[in-house]
């Protein structure tokens, strides 16, 4: 090593041992490695890795910063805490507390998989259920509550009045890409093909047809 190396080096490490180093001094230090003594190779290798970890940290939280998150859980019943954990974890919240207010805020929609939206704000989680159509239509089917541990492949087979899919269209239509609320009712009676229920007593693709050649008329409103 040249004097003006040992000079350098000297200036780098007469800072305080437990100091991180920039950036630029430890690709400068790197430069200068092969220069130094094997006795010092093991301190500078550990303050050097401890200079690279605090340069890959990631920034701190901001309390005030809202975060939004969505889960699947099933109403009525307590999400699971490994689940929760690495979404809400590095947040600062509780796995189980978190799975708690789920359970109280999907209360009403006991025994179905809907989706819910976390407000997360100043490590307090607010629970709202963004529930999808198919929920909204197996609700309105008014079906008895079935455990679904024990009970396996469940049908809804049942019937649904053509003013439930309205009431459902009109809940569904911020979050719809129709242009009109025909679009969205049509929408609707296709997921209840999905479900496989029927409307009035009628197949939905019958209701589909009969709005598509003007025997039903659909309000805008």
């Amino acid at each position: 090593m040249s004097k003006s190396q040992q000079r350098r080096f000297l200036e780098i490490d007469s800072a305080n041992l437990w100091a991180p180093l920039t950036a630029a001094q430890v690709l400068e230090c790197l430069e200068l490695w092969s220069a130094k003594s094997r006795r010092d190779h093991f301190s500078w290798c550990n303050r050097i890795g401890r200079s690279l970890l605090s340069l890959n940290m990631p920034p701190k939280l901001d309390p005030n910063a809202i975060v939004v998150i969505y889960v699947r859980a099933v109403g009525g019943e307590a999400a699971g805490a490994s689940t929760l954990a690495p979404k809400v974890g590095p947040l600062g919240l509780s796995p189980k507390k978190v799975g708690d207010d789920i359970q109280k805020a999907t209360g009403d929609w006991k025994g179905l998989k809907v989706t819910c939206r976390l407000t997360i704000q100043n490590r307090q989680a607010k629970v709202e259920v963004v529930a999808s159509a198919a929920a909204l239509i197996i609700r309105a089917l008014k079906e008895p509550h079935r455990d679904r541990k024990k009970v396996k492949n469940i049908k809804h087979d049942g019937n649904i009045t053509f003013n439930d899919v309205l009431q459902i269209a009109k809940v569904m239509r911020e979050r719809s890409q129709a242009r009109d609320m025909t679009g969205v009712v049509k929408e609707i009676l296709g997921s209840c093909v999905s479900v496989g229920c029927t409307v009035d007593g009628k197949s939905p693709k019958d209701i589909q047809a009969s709005i598509d050649a003007g025997d039903v008329t659909v309000p805008e409103k």
